[in-house]
């Protein structure tokens, strides 16, 4: 084989080796390649941790706002169930009390008749925190019904049904501004997070279902991947910081005598109101009986 003059000459074998080197030039780039894909960003692990503190906080903020809303709705019925009987024990305290220093004369038993009197002056608002139970005469028909064991008008629920709770736990993990990912995305959720909370506090299960509605067709979230390691470390500082303001919140409700009562009986408050409504009747007919001896 002849070589044209002046072009470098190229044997059989030579051309080989250029093809064996070039091929294992490629090869070594694509597994170069593929080592370089196969390690993880430095930020991923901590994005990871980020998205799961962010779940994590929003369910224990689902579980926080619902309990709250129970112990909300309980207070109510206990004041509505239960208002009229301590509001008749005090009265019966203050009439014992007024009977036995009319009795002894004693001006420390006048001072407790006058110290139990006062105890039971109408407050501001008392006919409005209970409802149709005490009018300006004092106790009302369904109140003095209800002390003598004759039937009474319940007082209104307030308790959300099962599916109302389904609705509004979607809705916060769907909407909850703990996911906005910028100030004004915050403030929208933060709005329409507010009316759900509204609406749930109410049990009104069917605006729940129009506000699932109107978030399904409003403007959808923008993804903003986080890619600095500062802005991860903050926004889990943040996210920290959050938790404990929420925990405080959790145990001041835990605390109340309210909370307490209804971790007495998560599964079956009526009952448990039943309960102290038949101590208090057993009160009030003890106080009735003492009185009634003073007065002899």
């Amino acid at each position: 084989m002849h070589d044209a003059p002046g072009e470098p000459t190229i044997r059989n074998d030579d051309e080989q080796d250029v093809q064996d080197a070039t091929s294992a030039s490629h090869a070594a780039a694509d597994a170069g390649g593929a080592a370089e894909a196969a390690v993880p960003r430095p930020e991923a692990r901590l994005e990871k941790a980020v998205r799961a503190a962010e779940q994590a906080l929003i369910e224990f903020e689902i579980a926080l706002e619902t309990f709250r809303v129970e112990v909300e709705n309980f207070s109510r019925l206990h004041h509505q169930r239960l208002g009229p009987m301590y509001a008749r024990l005090d009265e019966l305290d203050a009439m014992i009390a007024e009977a036995r220093a009319a009795r002894t004369g004693d001006p420390a038993d006048v001072r407790r008749a006058e110290e139990a009197r006062a105890l039971v002056q109408p407050m501001p608002g008392v006919e409005e925190l209970f409802h149709d139970w005490l009018d300006s005469e004092g106790l009302s028909p369904e109140a003095a019904a209800m002390l003598t064991d004759q039937p009474v008008r319940p007082p209104k629920r307030v308790r959300p049904s099962d599916e109302a709770r389904k609705l509004y736990r979607d809705l916060a993990r769907k909407a909850h501004p703990d996911l906005a990912q910028d100030d004004k995305e915050r403030a929208r959720r933060e709005e329409f997070i507010t009316r759900v909370n509204a609406a749930y506090g109410r049990g009104d299960e069917p605006l729940l279902r129009e506000l699932t509605e109107e978030w399904a067709a409003g403007p959808a979230p923008e993804e903003h991947r986080r890619s600095e390691s500062e802005e991860l470390y903050a926004r889990l500082e943040w996210l920290s910081h959050r938790k404990e303001l929420l925990t405080l919140v959790a145990k001041e409700l835990e605390e109340s005598a309210i909370g307490a009562m209804l971790r007495m009986a998560p599964d079956d408050p009526d009952r448990l109101l039943e309960e102290i409504a038949e101590q208090l009747l057993a009160e009030v007919s003890e106080r009735e009986s003492q009185l009634a001896q003073l007065a002899r």
